[in-house]
C-alpha cells in the first residue's frame, strides 16, 4: 500500500490552521537616492509637480515602488530654483596641481619631488597636496629627501609667485624667478602686502639682488610705515622700494656712534634712493657728516613743522581689545558737537578695580572701548575721545584719509609750545599744535591730546609660512 509523505511530521493531536489576518501585510520598504529632479514646464497647481504629481527618477519609472511615486518620501536634494533647471550638486574646487601632475598616483608624485622633475613652482603644489592627504613634513622628507625647511620655502615661494601674476607686474619679468634660486628670493617677500611685493620684486630684478639683499629690502619696506615722525622720514616716499631701503640705511647712519661710521651707510643709502626729495635729504646728511669729520661746528636742522609731533599714534589690531588685561570705556564726542560737548561728557566718578566696575557722574550715549595703554590710563578720570571722520585734518603730513579717535585730557587746558590741543574753530572741534596756537594768541584750549588711535587695517594678502623643522 502506497503512502504519501508529508512535509510536516504527523501529530496525534488535532491540527488547526492559522486564520488569515485581515490586516495588510507589511511590505519591505525600498529607498532610493535621487540624484536629479527634472521638472518640465506646465502642469498642476501650486505645490504639486508640473508633470501630474510624479517624480521622474533617472533610470526608473514614475509610479509604484520602483518609481517612488507612492513612497511619500521627500527627495534628498533641494528642488531647482526655477522650472526647467537641473539641480547641480556641489562640486569640489579644481585641483591646484598643474595638468602634468594632476593624474599622477602617490608613488609618481613622490618620485617627482624626489627627483625634482620640472620647474620648482610646478612641483611645489605637490607638497600641499600630500599634506592634505595626511603626510607630515617628516614623512615627506623621508620619502623624497626634501627637508621641512625646503618644503616650506617652496610652498610659500610658489604662493608669492602666484600673487605677482597680475596687471601690475610685467609678465616677462616673472620668469626671472623660474630658476632654482627663485624660491630663496620670493620667500623673503612673504610678509609684504600685494602692492609692496610687486615693487620689491621689480627692485630685486633691477638690482640683481641675492636672497640677503631681498631680505634687507623687505624688512625696510615693512618697517618704514612704523617710523613716522622720525627725523627725515617725510622726505622719503613710502611707495618706492628704493626710498624705503635708503631710509633704513639713512637711519642706521644716524644711529652710528662714530662719525666715520656714518659715511658708509649714507653712501649705500645714496646708491639706492629714487626720489629727488630723498636724495636731497641724504646729500644734506652727508655734507653735515663731512663737516663734522673736519671739526667744524654744524647746526642741527630745524624741526619740520609738518612732521608728526611726539604724540603716540597707534593702530588697533584685530582682537587686541579682547586680549587686553585692562580695557577702558571712554565717552565719545563727534567733531561736530562743539566744545560744549567736551565739557559735558561724563567723567569717571568711582572705580572698583577688583570687580572692574566703573561709575560715571552722568549718562551718555556714545562710548569707545580701548586697551588700557599707560598714557590713557594715567588720564582716565578726565579722558574724552573725539571722533574725526578724516585723519588728514591732523596737523602733520603723514596723516591718512581714515577715521581716527583722538584721546584728550580735559584737565590740561593751558597751551604750551610742545603740546597738541583740541579746540573749537568754525563750530567744529579741531586739533592744532601748541606753538601755532600761541602765535595766534590762544593760551587756553578744551583739552590736550594724549594719543591718536587709528582703526585696524586688513592685511589678508600677507603670505605667512610655517617654520617647519
Amino acid at each position: 500500500m502506497l503512502s504519501l509523505s508529508h512535509p510536516h511530521p504527523a501529530s496525534t493531536g488535532p491540527r488547526h490552521r492559522k486564520p488569515l489576518s485581515t490586516a495588510p501585510q507589511r511590505r519591505r520598504r525600498f529607498s532610493y537616492n535621487i540624484a536629479a529632479l527634472i521638472l518640465p514646464g506646465g502642469g498642476g497647481g501650486r505645490g504639486s509637480p508640473p508633470n501630474g504629481g510624479k517624480l521622474i527618477l533617472p533610470g526608473g519609472g514614475g509610479g509604484g515602488v520602483g518609481g517612488g511615486g507612492s513612497s511619500g518620501m521627500l527627495p534628498r536634494t533641494p528642488p531647482p530654483s526655477s522650472p526647467g533647471q537641473l539641480y547641480q550638486p556641489y562640486h569640489p574646487p579644481p585641483s591646484p596641481l598643474p595638468d602634468t601632475f594632476r593624474n599622477l598616483d602617490l608613488t609618481e608624485r613622490l618620485a617627482v619631488l624626489r627627483d625634482r622633475m620640472g620647474r620648482w613652482y610646478e612641483y611645489a603644489p605637490l607638497i600641499s597636496s600630500l599634506s592634505r592627504e595626511g603626510f607630515t613634513p617628516a614623512s615627506i622628507e623621508e620619502a623624497t629627501g626634501m627637508s621641512g625647511v625646503e618644503q616650506n620655502r617652496l610652498v610659500v615661494a610658489s604662493q608669492v609667485r602666484d600673487s605677482l601674476i597680475s596687471d601690475e607686474f610685467p609678465a616677462d619679468l616673472i620668469h626671472y624667478f623660474d630658476s632654482y634660486g627663485g624660491p630663496d628670493l620670493l620667500y623673503e617677500l612673504r610678509f609684504l602686502n600685494a602692492r609692496q611685493r610687486v615693487e620689491a620684486a621689480k627692485h630685486a630684478i633691477d638690482r640683481r639682488l641675492e636672497a640677503k639683499g631681498v631680505r634687507e629690502l623687505a624688512r625696510s619696506m615693512k618697517d618704514f610705515p612704523q617710523r613716522r615722525g622720525d627725523d627725515g622720514w617725510d622726505a622719503f616716499d613710502r611707495h618706492s622700494a628704493g626710498d624705503c631701503l635708503a631710509y633704513a640705511r639713512f637711519r642706521l647712519s644716524r644711529e652710528a656712534i662714530a662719525n666715520e661710521d656714518r659715511m658708509p651707510e649714507l653712501e649705500r643709502s645714496l646708491d639706492v634712493v629714487e626720489t629727488e626729495t630723498a636724495r636731497a635729504r641724504v646729500e644734506l646728511e652727508m655734507e653735515r657728516a663731512i663737516r663734522k669729520a673736519a671739526g667744524e661746528e654744524v647746526e642741527e636742522p630745524e624741526a619740520d613743522v609738518n612732521a608728526r609731533p611726539a604724540v603716540p599714534v597707534v593702530r588697533l589690531i584685530y582682537g587686541e581689545i579682547s586680549e587686553a588685561s585692562i580695557v577702558l570705556l571712554l565717552p565719545v564726542v563727534r567733531e561736530t558737537d562743539g566744545v560744549e560737548a567736551v565739557d559735558l561728557a561724563p567723567r569717571r566718578k568711582k572705580t572698583d578695580a577688583d570687580l572692574g566696575i566703573v561709575e560715571v557722574d552722568k549718562g551718555w550715549a556714545r562710548w569707545a572701548v580701548l586697551p588700557g595703554w599707560a598714557p590713557v590710563m594715567a588720564v582716565a578720570d578726565e579722558a574724552v575721545v573725539i571722533q574725526l571722520a578724516d585723519g588728514r585734518v591732523l596737523p602733520w603730513r603723514s596723516a591718512e584719509n581714515e577715521r581716527v579717535l583722538v584721546v584728550a585730557d580735559r584737565k590740561r587746558k593751558e597751551v604750551v609750545d610742545e603740546g597738541i590741543y583740541v579746540l573749537e574753530k568754525g563750530g567744529k572741534l579741531v586739533v592744532e599744535r601748541g606753538n601755532k596756537l600761541l602765535e595766534e594768541g590762544i593760551i587756553t584750549a578744551a583739552a590736550e591730546v594724549v594719543t591718536v588711535v587709528r582703526p585696524p587695517k586688513d592685511e589678508e594678502d600677507i603670505i605667512v609660512g610655517d617654520e617647519w623643522d
